[in-house]
């Protein structure tokens, strides 16, 4: 048996009940009809199972005796039907044990019978409110990384915003892209984002870590290898560049590979064609070459351990990503992605960063860069018992007295303090040379000036330093 009772007004939801007592069913409805929400009313949990299949509600009230089949079988199945609609349990029976396992299972709450209407109307508006603000929160996360996230690569920095444009530029072309930067940066992120913003982006994407493997196995992992061209061929195996064709292959880490492998990959990129080891008929392949490198090349060349045309063919178009250090407008964006990544992963429910613990993210040199705050992150939501991420979540090196201090801090100084100090005396032993103190501080020149007017610092000035100049 089945009644529909009104729509809903402004504000309101839709709401299934399912209950087999008449009288309570009716009753229940046409309160919460006249309250403004749109109601359907089920007698049997086969009805309820089969709506829940057809239709998203914004609430379920669900009675655990029904005269079909058992409710919490039927809790279970709503779940996972509609994982976000919440469930309130109506029982006639106050057992502490029922309403227990039906939390267990995944209920919102519970009721008892007799209940007072205006109570459950009450519930159900407060539920559906905070339906109402998480679908709101989704939709304004969505509209941030929409604004701030390039295919993976979550930005707002200005540095950052170039190399988008870089690479809208140059993703259609054929050109051989070297993406330098210190490791933890998203190299591949990069290398990722000019496959998919191409037309290959529906061909292979592989990557491979030159710095992974012996010389040997390298050399069979990219160009592949004839049958019993060594001990172990028992087969033909196609390479990465076989494996790559129409699409694209990114080399991480291209300054580990050997002098031979130079050779090579040189032949590669200049006719377009190699030979798997042991075999003797050129292998022809349409692949666009991307690699990366935290070494510096130039410095390679100089040393003799780098080829001079290898490193012309790969720099034909040089993208170099910043450390997180230089992007530090970044951290806040991308702790809360990590945060809801790991929310996720370790089925947590950590809200965000505290002022205090995000004031020393932000003030963190990141060696590591990105790779290493998400290591923090991940380590934060792990241990966090209190919903919101405290200085003491993260790891010891975030709250220690910067290195090169020249005394320990004075007790009972803020950490602001303390920065705040370290500056004064690193810009005092340099002269107040911005560039050389940034470089010392592990900051770019901006945030240095940004630091200098916050904290109201100025030049002392020297007398015998001034004339020693004359």
């Amino acid at each position: 048996m089945k009644e529909q009772y009104g729509m809903m007004r402004r504000g309101k939801g839709s709401v299934l009940v399912v209950d087999d007592e008449a009288i309570m069913r009716e009753s229940l409805c046409a309160w919460l009809q006249e309250d403004g929400f749109e109601v359907e009313a089920l007698e049997t949990g086969r009805e309820a199972m089969e709506a829940v299949r057809r239709q998203v509600y914004d609430a379920i009230l669900l009675d655990l005796k029904l005269p079909d089949m058992d409710g919490l079988e039927i809790l279970k199945a709503c779940k996972k039907t509609q994982p976000n609609t919440p469930v309130t349990i109506i029982t006639a029976y106050a057992s502490i044990d029922t309403a227990i396992q039906a939390m267990k299972e995944g209920a919102y709450d519970y009721i008892t019978k007799p209940f007072n209407p205006e109570e459950v109307s009450l519930t159900l508006r407060h539920i559906i409110n905070h339906q109402v603000l998480q679908r709101e929160n989704i939709y304004l996360k969505l509209k941030l990384e929409q604004r701030y996230d390039h295919r993976g690569i979550i930005s707002k920095s200005h540095k950052m915003e170039r190399i988008f444009d870089l690479i809208a530029t140059v993703a259609d072309t054929r050109s051989t892209v070297l993406i330098q930067g210190e490791s933890g940066t998203g190299k591949e992120l990069i290398a990722r984002a000019i496959h998919y913003e191409s037309s290959r982006s529906h061909h292979p994407f592989v990557s491979v870590s030159c710095a992974a493997l012996v010389d040997s196995l390298l050399e069979s992992e990219l160009f592949g290898h004839e049958k019993g061209s060594f001990t172990d061929a028992k087969t033909r195996k196609r390479g990465k560049f076989e494996l790559a064709d129409g699409g694209t292959i990114f080399l991480d880490e291209i300054g580990e590979i050997s002098p031979k492998l130079q050779l090579n990959l040189l032949r590669v990129l200049q006719e377009r064609e190699f030979h798997r080891v042991g075999g003797e008929e050129p292998v022809r392949v349409d692949v666009r070459v991307l690699a990366a490198t935290n070494r510096d090349l130039e410095e390679a060349v100089r040393e003799g351990t780098f080829r001079e045309d290898l490193y012309y063919r790969l720099n034909v178009i040089t993208i170099h990503v910043p450390p997180l250090r230089e992007r530090k407008e970044d951290i806040p964006l991308l702790a809360s992605h990590f945060i809801e990544k790991f929310n996720f992963e370790f089925g947590k429910n950590v809200e965000g960063v505290s002022e205090e613990a995000l004031q020393l993210l932000l003030e963190h040199d990141w060696p590591g860069n990105v790779r290493e705050l998400e290591n923090v992150i991940e380590r934060a939501v792990i241990i966090n018992k209190e919903g919101i991420i405290m200085p003491s979540h993260l790891p010891p090196q975030l709250i220690k007295v910067p290195e090169g201090a020249a005394s320990p801090a004075p007790p009972h100084k803020t950490l602001l303090e303390v920065e705040r100090l370290h500056i004064q005396r690193v810009l005092n032993e340099n002269d107040w040379n911005i560039q050389r103190s940034a470089r010392i501080l592990g900051i770019d020149r901006t945030t240095l000036y940004a630091k200098i007017k916050r904290y109201g610092l100025t030049r002392e000035v020297h007398p015998w330093r001034d004339n020693n100049r004359h």
